[in-house]
């Protein structure tokens, strides 16, 4: 069972030939706590996500989280233009560090990775901001962008995890999903 909306983790878990049984958002406060760091953040998510739906649905239950760190900001899915074009302002022309913690629910037992990728953007223009922001790609993305998607433009340079950046580390969770008897298509019966 998938504890999460996102489309692109579904996209994600079909290349390794995994299909979730069922989807079940998981409704839990997102709210960083006061002066929690972003990787303890990431981290907090993927097991109350996990945890919320494992507490009503039975079986094996994966669950994910995806944030965006300038610094020590967390950027999480923009409210609206404004926060998504001022989160593209500060990302241009600078690296910044994407966590993808995920969890694997199963009955008493949780596995959990962290897997954390470092992004530099080339500066952007306030002409190819607006276009993004306008284009509508940030729609429900942590730091306001899509690296799979014309984003993808922006980033010359990545070191670390591509689908963790999309918003599923596929060799992680794999090895997780693995250790909790479910393979795909990729080394293993689907």
């Amino acid at each position: 069972m998938l504890a999460s909306a996102s489309p692109r983790r579904l996209e994600l878990l079909a290349q390794i030939g995994i299909v979730p049984d069922a989807v079940h958002a998981a409704d839990i406060d997102e709210t960083p706590r006061r002066a929690e760091d972003a990787r303890d953040y990431a981290r907090r998510m993927a097991a109350e996500k996990a945890a919320a739906v494992a507490a009503s649905q039975p079986g094996v239950v994966l669950a994910a989280d995806t944030v965006v760190v300038a610094g020590r900001r967390i950027l999480g899915k923009p409210a609206d233009h404004a926060e998504a074009t001022a989160f593209l302002r500060l990302l241009s022309g600078r690296r910044h560090r994407v966590m993808t913690a995920v969890t694997v629910a199963q009955g008493a037992v949780a596995r959990h990775r962290l897997v954390e990728t470092v992004v530099r953007f080339r500066p952007l223009t306030g002409a190819e901001i607006a276009a993004y922001v306008a284009g509508g790609d940030w729609r429900g993305k942590a730091g306001g962008y899509g690296i799979q998607g014309p984003a993808a433009a922006f980033a010359p340079w990545m070191q670390g995890s591509f689908t963790a950046v999309v918003g599923l580390p596929l060799a992680e969770t794999a090895t997780l999903l693995a250790a909790a008897g479910i393979r795909g298509g990729i080394g293993g019966t689907p």
